[in-house]
């Protein structure tokens, strides 16, 4: 038999063993779903206590709360409270069903009214007016994964409290490739809603307290 022949030999056999040897198993990404995620905690896995999240089917462990952002959250509650009346429903970290791998719970949300108080489902997008996260030792996490996520899922308009930098990011136009207009505004200016324009704030109220002298005047 030739050499040719051979190697021809060879070769068919060399690629036959290749063919029939099965592929090893590889690691993979499962992406839960909300309604997998719900699941869990009916099942126990969560308690009342559990500080996680799920962001586009992973499951996010979120940090304490700490100090100065409760105190921020507590600050945002009683001035939207004090403002929008019937107007808006001020709600704090609660979840938002954005879709169906993922339903973050932001700090504040103002959604709009419904007389049963969302007690058939959760919100979606298109019942938020204004949502805001309230960033400390989570502000890369916010900015770059979870605001993004809010552009895709349609929410009209996002505020982001630097609670360190003492800065507040505006979000605005959503679209699949994030937020077209980001406003950057000073502590001396006044700010609304674009869904509640008669929702007028100082940029400073965000931070720090107005005394209730001013605020009565």
């Amino acid at each position: 038999m030739s050499s040719a022949a051979l190697l021809d030999r060879d070769a068919v056999a060399s690629t036959a063993a290749i063919v029939e040897t099965p592929e090893p198993l590889t690691p993979h990404r499962y992406r839960l779903t909300v309604a997998e995620y719900h699941r869990l905690g009916e099942n126990g896995i969560f308690d009342e206590d559990s500080r996680v999240e799920l962001i586009e089917g992973d499951l996010i462990a979120m940090p304490p709360i700490g100090e100065q952002h409760a105190s921020k959250t507590r600050l945002l509650n009683r001035l939207f409270s004090l403002q929008v009346g019937d107007t808006a429903i001020v709600d704090v970290q609660n979840p938002v069903a954005l879709d169906v791998h993922s339903e973050p719970q932001p700090d504040m949300v103002l959604l709009k009214p419904r007389p049963d108080f969302y007690a058939s489902a959760h919100p979606g997008p298109e019942d938020v007016l204004l949502l805001i996260e309230v960033s400390d030792s989570t502000l890369r996490y916010d900015r770059d994964i979870k605001v993004p996520l809010y552009a895709k899922a349609g929410i009209p308009e996002v505020w982001l409290l630097d609670v360190t930098g003492q800065r507040l990011e505006i979000y605005r136009r959503p679209s699949p490739e994030g937020y077209r207009e980001i406003h950057y505004p000073a502590p001396t200016e006044s700010i609304a809603p674009v869904l509640l324009p008669e929702l007028i704030l100082s940029v400073a109220s965000l931070f720090v307290p107005v005394p209730s002298t001013q605020r009565e005047a």
